[in-house]
C-alpha cells in the first residue's frame, strides 16, 4: 500500500491547529455547505442531511485525530488511501468554514494565490489564512500522491 510521510515543522502548525479545531467545533452541528436535497420527503430530507452530517463528523474527527501525540512527538503526519478521501474531505469542510467566517473579505484569487498583503489582515486573519493555505497544500499532497484514480 502507497503511504506518505509528511515531515511539519511543529512550531508553525500547532498555532494552525487551534484555528482548525475551532472552526471543526463550530461545523458539528452544521454542514459545511448546506445540501439541496432532491426530494420533498421530509423525513427521508432529514435522514440524508443526518448521513452527511455523521460523515462530515467521522472526516473530521479522522482528520484532527491524526495531531496526536505521536505527531507531537515526532511532527510527522501519515497519508495513505485508508485516510486519504476522509482528510480531503476534513480539509474541504475546514476551509469553507474558514472562508465564511474570517475570510469573507478576500476573493476567490487571493485565496488560492496568496496575493493579499498580509499585514493587512487581522491577527486571527492571518492564522485562518495560513491554516486555510496549510490544509491546501494537504489537499494537493494527498492528490498529488494518493489520488486512487492515478496510475502508477
Amino acid at each position: 500500500m502507497k503511504r506518505i510521510e509528511v515531515k511539519l515543522n511543529l512550531g508553525a502548525v500547532a498555532p494552525l491547529l487551534d484555528v482548525m479545531k475551532v472552526a471543526a467545533d463550530d461545523l458539528e452541528p452544521a454542514l459545511a455547505i448546506e445540501a439541496s436535497v432532491p426530494s420533498q420527503d421530509t423525513e427521508f430530507a432529514a435522514s440524508w442531511r443526518a448521513e452527511l452530517l455523521d460523515g462530515q463528523r467521522s472526516d473530521l474527527a479522522l482528520m484532527l485525530g491524526m495531531f496526536d501525540v505521536d505527531f507531537f512527538a515526532t511532527g510527522v503526519l501519515a497519508l495513505d488511501p485508508t485516510n486519504a478521501e476522509p482528510i480531503l474531505r476534513a480539509c474541504t469542510a475546514i476551509r469553507l468554514r474558514l472562508r465564511v467566517v474570517h475570510l469573507q473579505g478576500l476573493d476567490d484569487e487571493q485565496l488560492e494565490t496568496g496575493s493579499m498583503t498580509l499585514e493587512s489582515l487581522s491577527e486571527l486573519q492571518s492564522r485562518a489564512f495560513a491554516a486555510y493555505a496549510f490544509l491546501a497544500t494537504l489537499q494537493e499532497l494527498i492528490v498529488q500522491h494518493l489520488d486512487p484514480s492515478s496510475s502508477d
